[in-house]
């Protein structure tokens, strides 16, 4: 079953397992330039809106109704992170293996959607060993940061790699561990050995937008630590995230959509801070050319002045701060009809 609560999607597979609780959260974020260099993870800026599509189907397209889950606004070039938490009153977090995709676009591995997991490629993350997805993984130790543009452009991911501007949004399914192999690993589950919060969190076109891919940032996808077998493929809930421009916010849903993000002088004049996460006992993701050989966003001359395009200093200038999964601080049910894809 899926919920919305807080703004965030949160996945329960009480079937499986009491534990089996995931929170999924969209962060709005800082633009990374979009240049030949590499830069560490910036700030979350407070979680986008959602909401869901079926209390407003009567206002949309049948096509974007019919999918099912919740809508998302953001603006043109706007960029986003996914972050992956725990339940409040948890100690420790539930395993899952999560599979996203972009346009219908695997993230990890670039190839087309398709069910179930695998393993030849790896085509998913786990979590909590995966705290956060911030991009499209194009090699070992490099994502391209997820920015929102308008479908037909030829920008999106999805239209590079498949030719058509058709799906948009993000997809998500979640695939809890089966609950004799999380008992046998975690027998104690109330001592708390990985916890960790959202990071440095601070509290006309086309109706519909996609995801290109837009400037380098520093982040590992590892490899699957508990190994296929793991997981409970039999049970598992998906969910179509829309994502909508902001300007058709208002008169989609009746409230303002959020305020234009914040360009690269907002982020350094409020001393927002940037971040590396590192896990040396993880094996991170070769990444592969499918993605590797993907247009970054700045090609398509479809951003002229856009947030986070203003001057950054050179990588090796921030300040960063050093986290892993040791060194992490702490920090009414509304069930979403799951999407069809």
């Amino acid at each position: 079953m899926i919920t919305l609560e807080n703004k965030e999607l949160v996945f329960r597979f009480d079937e499986s397992h009491p534990d089996a609780v995931c929170r999924i959260g969209f962060q709005r974020t800082l633009r990374i330039p979009d240049d030949d260099r590499q830069y560490p993870l910036p700030a979350g800026l407070g979680l986008f809106d959602l909401r869901h599509i079926d209390d407003f189907a009567e206002k949309l397209p049948h096509t974007l109704a019919r999918r099912g889950g919740v809508i998302m606004p953001m603006w043109q070039a706007e960029a986003m992170w996914l972050n992956f938490s725990r339940r409040y009153t948890q100690k420790r977090q539930y395993p899952f293996a999560i599979k996203i995709a972009a346009g219908k676009v695997n993230a990890i591995t670039g190839e087309p959607w398709r069910d179930g997991l695998h393993t030849d490629p790896q085509d998913y993350l786990v979590v909590p060993t995966q705290p956060w997805l911030d991009g499209f993984c194009v090699k070992k130790g490099t994502i391209r940061q997820f920015v929102a543009t308008a479908l037909g452009q030829g920008a999106t991911v999805e239209e590079q790699i498949t030719g058509q501007a058709k799906n948009g949004g993000i997809q998500i399914t979640a695939f809890p561990m089966k609950r004799d192999v999380y008992d046998r690993l975690y027998p104690d589950r109330h001592r708390a050995d990985f916890e960790y919060s959202i990071r440095g969190c601070i509290a006309s076109s086309p109706l519909d937008m996609g995801f290109a891919a837009g400037g380098q940032m520093r982040q590992e996808v590892y490899a699957d630590p508990y190994g296929l077998d793991a997981w409970d493929v039999t049970h598992s809930s998906r969910c179509f995230v829309t994502v909508l421009n902001a300007p058709s916010w208002h008169s989609i849903t009746g409230s303002n959509p959020p305020t234009q993000p914040p360009s690269t002088s907002d982020y350094k004049k409020n001393g927002l801070p940037w971040f590396d996460y590192y896990a040396a006992d993880q094996k991170p993701l070769e990444g592969l050319n499918i993605l590797a050989r993907v247009k970054s966003f700045a090609n398509f001359g479809t951003s002229s002045v856009k947030p986070g395009t203003a001057h950054v200093s050179e990588p090796d200038e921030f300040n960063i701060n050093s986290i892993g999964p040791n060194k992490r601080p702490v920090g009414v049910t509304n069930q979403v009809r799951e999407g069809s894809f």
